[in-house]
């Protein structure tokens, strides 16, 4: 069981309505991509020392034509720039096939402390605002002193810099965004980590076992630089996630068991489960102030690694630097899905157009273009043609394009928890007062209903009805819609709950139940489409820290207390005759690990402390239950 997460991604408008794909999706193969990189460049390598004496594997790739002056895009990475070697090419090189044939001078880095690279590496390094001398260095003045080296040392540049990455590198990018060299003039931070306590490492307390667990096995400490990585901690050869993490027993056994101390950035979860200074001088978000150059901020709707990030990314870009341009574009994609060439169907979804290539050829390579390339008056003359947000709307499968995000003219509105399952737009007058269920650790609700490894992105469109007929999940839903109903921008769930136990986690899950007459799809004859639940969007809490992330609070047995659980955005079309349902359970195992339902510290529980607590939902005039949703006018 291998779950390589970040490391697959080493492989590497008006307010209208959009539907128009690029009209030639994908014209490059593999092997034409590999033949003009050897053809049209040439590689370079060099160790680029920092302000500090630190010197950092720097990988260029640069067109053999040195009559034309070229503008620079780099991408600073931990996973490595391999292949290592001059002689040694990447089968493409920037980020994407289109802007590989504009001929940029394309730069690849090793980050401090990993791989080739010299120096300590640090997770998720801390942003110094004010930088008292060469000593204090962090990945903005790694940034300015990498592109300060590559204008002086790389011939033929054209004096402008831009910069990109998916995830982790995606960090990177905002982290360099902060820089402020003059000749950085175009950053693209795509599905940014920005909050490990948000994003990666946990969910709201909940620890992400799954992810991390297989992650670090592989990610591990360089003590000197390096071409090889060093063999896996252990390997675990059972295809089940569900089977495997069950059988491991209590979190604490991932570290006894298989870690024993070895992994140093998996054991830092253990020393900080709550949101301690540890994890808030990592968010790089309150940083992001003082940015000149234009952003763009890529993401996907399923992005199973970093959602958190891309829309907080983008969102404290745009609340702290008015008057930049800052685009942001969200696809109907998983973590790194429109860097592929693709994007049209996951799992049993079909979005009707190839939306990698339309957004590679249209968006990205258009945007930095624009910034990059030295035609007279560009960057001042001509504005950028690009909206502020080009989202695709799921449901009905379109590009929209608006001129603020979330939408002008989205409109909040509550959707009410009633007794017998039901779900409406005012609170229900009469009927039970609660609605419960029983929550064993030993028996879990699974994230998914497919074997997988307890890592999987499709469970983010998963048909829900495994899940619905659990005993341990509350379903609620409305009627029949007699109309479009489209949500956009972020779901709050304001929750009233009780336990028999002292703690307990929550999810709350947003689904679109189509009819029962929604037709077949001769391309998926085995999938049933009558009564399809699509999940549109999820998330989980650790009750513990309802009220304080920093600070876990056990409840008070059989006491209504109120939980807030943020799901992150959406723009999505519920479409009249399907139904809008929310779930809620206490488990998603093992994409998140199992919460012992006692208040005990979860990274030392004992099998003991795992047990059995009633949970209870409110949804009486006292004590409503409620989503706060945007809604948007067709």
């Amino acid at each position: 069981m291998k779950t390589l997460r970040y490391l697959l991604l080493l492989i590497p408008f008006s307010a209208a309505a959009q539907s128009t794909p690029s009209t030639n999706p994908y014209p490059f193969t593999p092997a034409q991509d590999s033949v003009y990189v050897r053809e049209n460049y040439q590689k370079l390598e060099y160790m680029v020392p920092m302000r500090d004496g630190t010197k950092l594997f720097t990988q260029v790739y640069a067109p053999k034509d040195q009559a034309t002056k070229h503008p620079i895009i780099m991408q600073r990475t931990p996973y490595s720039c391999q292949p290592y070697g001059v002689d040694r090419i990447r089968r493409r090189v920037g980020p994407n096939a289109f802007m590989l044939r504009d001929n940029y001078i394309v730069v690849y880095q090793d980050v401090r402390g990993r791989w080739a690279s010299e120096g300590t590496f640090v997770e998720m390094t801390p942003h110094i605002d004010a930088k008292k001398g060469k000593a204090d260095h962090d990945e903005a003045s790694d940034t300015y002193d990498t592109i300060d080296w590559l204008l002086k040392n790389i011939p033929a540049n054209n004096g402008n810099v831009g910069q990109w990455g998916i995830s982790y590198p995606g960090f990177y990018a905002s982290a360099g965004a902060v820089s402020e060299h003059p000749a950085l003039k175009a950053s693209s931070p795509q599905a940014p980590m920005a909050d490990l306590w948000r994003d990666d490492a946990f969910h709201n307390g909940a620890f992400m076992i799954a992810g991390n667990f297989s992650f670090y096995t592989f990610f591990q400490e360089h003590k000197q630089p390096t071409k090889q990585n060093p063999p896996a901690l252990f390997e675990v050869n059972d295809p089940d996630g569900y089977h495997f993490y069950l059988n491991m027993g209590p979190t604490a056994n991932s570290e006894s068991q298989y870690y024993k101390g070895r992994n140093k950035y998996y054991h830092e979860n253990f020393d900080h489960p709550s949101y301690d200074d540890h994890w808030k001088k990592r968010n790089i978000l309150p940083h992001l102030n003082g940015i000149k150059h234009a952003v763009m901020v890529v993401g996907g709707w399923y992005d199973e690694q970093d959602l958190f990030g891309t829309f907080n990314t983008y969102k404290a870009i745009e609340k702290q630097n008015p008057g930049i341009q800052n685009v942001f574009v969200v696809g109907p994609w998983v973590h790194g899905g429109w860097a592929g060439p693709s994007g049209q169907t996951l799992a049993d979804l079909d979005f009707g157009s190839k939306t990698a290539p339309y957004y590679q050829e249209t968006i990205e390579a258009k945007f930095f273009k624009h910034y990059l390339f030295s035609e007279p008056n560009r960057q001042t003359a001509t504005p950028l043609d690009l909206p502020e947000a080009t989202l695709f709307e799921t449901g009905t499968n379109r590009w929209r394009t608006f001129d603020t995000y979330p939408p002008k003219g989205t409109v909040s509105k509550q959707l009410f928890l009633g007794s017998n399952g039901t779900l409406g737009f005012t609170p229900s007058a009469t009927g039970a007062a609660f609605s419960e269920f029983l929550s064993d650790p030993a028996h879990p609700v699974p994230f998914s209903s497919k074997i997988n490894d307890g890592f999987s992105a499709e469970y983010m469109v998963e048909d829900q009805r495994f899940a619905a007929s659990r005993p341990d999940v509350l379903t609620f839903q409305t009627d029949a819609l007699t109309e479009d109903l489209t949500l956009a921008g972020p779901i709050l769930a304001q929750l009233t709950v009780s336990t028999t136990g002292t703690d307990a986690d929550w999810v709350v899950k947003v689904i679109d139940v189509y009819p029962p007459d929604a037709p077949q799809d001769p391309k998926k004859p085995d999938v049933v489409f009558g009564n399809y639940q699509q999940l549109i969007r999820s998330e989980i809490i650790r009750g513990r820290y309802r009220n304080n992330p920093g600070k876990p609070e056990a409840f008070t047995p059989n006491t209504p207390t109120p939980v807030a659980v943020e799901l992150q955005d959406v723009l999505h079309t519920i479409k009249k005759g399907h139904r809008l349902m929310v779930q809620i359970q206490s488990s998603c195992f093992p994409f998140s690990d199992l919460n012992p339902q006692t208040f005990v510290p979860i990274f030392s529980a004992k099998p003991a402390d795992y047990r059995k607590a009633n949970h209870r939902v409110y949804h009486s005039k006292t004590g409503a239950s409620f989503l706060k949703v945007g809604v948007l006018a067709q």
